[in-house]
């Protein structure tokens, strides 16, 4: 357990003995809880660490070992951070500092070479970590996507190699026509809204291809720089913003045809 040094705030730290009685604040309840827990699980196993804060709402980080992370990096030596949000009434208070560095404190004491996360700026960093803070801490950018997407990192020596995108992330394509979903079932939001888009797009006739991502190896090599979703049109990367039937029929310019 650690202790924040802003507002006081504890954190507790989600492990396989105790995830089945404790709650994730990221996921939804039910089958989307489930799923993402039962990912979890086997993520422990290669390292993962999950901290929340002791009282409920959106407050923890998710990361583990670069070489068992689900996107397409070279980044042997590092920690990667899968998540890391703190949002609503839990932010102001201090307590992303609190996890980023129970995270470098982790991470120095692995002898790890330091530690990376996407990042973007505006519009398209939706589900990634904002750039000014990661800044702030001590980020740079170590590699860019075609797409806009960054990989930061922050190196604990001045002669550290920088962690990379693998050349699929760095200029995501497919060759598919139509839309193209990446998805895995790292973030329970995907659960629910995935079938959702599925159902709308065969109810409009709109050509839809959806790759459910199960194994580590198949994502990193994903051909996107993230994975927990990643949508294409006309081989074309288009957003990792999670989308409801709503945004996606928009996204595809037929939202007149719910009117």
């Amino acid at each position: 357990m650690i202790s924040g040094k802003g507002d006081i705030m504890h954190y507790i730290r989600i492990t396989k003995e105790n995830i089945d009685k404790e709650h994730i604040c990221c996921a939804m309840s039910g089958k989307q809880s489930i799923v993402k827990k039962e990912w979890l699980k086997q993520r422990f196993e290669e390292g993962l660490v999950f901290y929340r804060s002791a009282e409920r709402g959106k407050c923890f980080i998710e990361y583990i070992p670069a070489e068992n992370a689900w996107v397409p990096i070279d980044a042997d030596g590092y920690i990667y951070i899968n998540c890391l949000w703190v949002s609503g009434s839990m932010k102001g208070h201090g307590y992303s500092n609190d996890l980023l560095n129970e995270c470098i404190r982790d991470a120095k004491e692995q002898g790890k070479k330091g530690i990376c996360i996407l990042s973007s700026e505006g519009r398209k960093k939706e589900f990634l970590a904002d750039p000014k803070y990661l800044k702030f801490k001590g980020f740079s950018a170590a590699d860019t996507s075609d797409c806009g997407i960054n990989l930061m990192y922050l190196p604990f020596d001045t002669d550290t190699e920088p962690s990379k995108f693998k050349e699929c992330a760095r200029h995501p394509k497919v060759e598919e026509e139509g839309f193209v979903l990446y998805y895995t079932d790292q973030c329970p939001f995907t659960c629910y809204w995935v079938p959702r888009v599925v159902e709308v797009a065969k109810e409009h006739k709109i050509s839809f291809k959806v790759i459910h991502v199960t194994s580590r190896d198949a994502a990193q090599n994903v051909p996107a720089p993230v994975t927990t979703y990643a949508l294409f049109r006309d081989g074309r990367f288009l957003t990792q913003g999670i989308q409801s039937d709503k945004k996606f029929l928009a996204l595809a310019g037929r939202e007149s045809d719910r009117k």
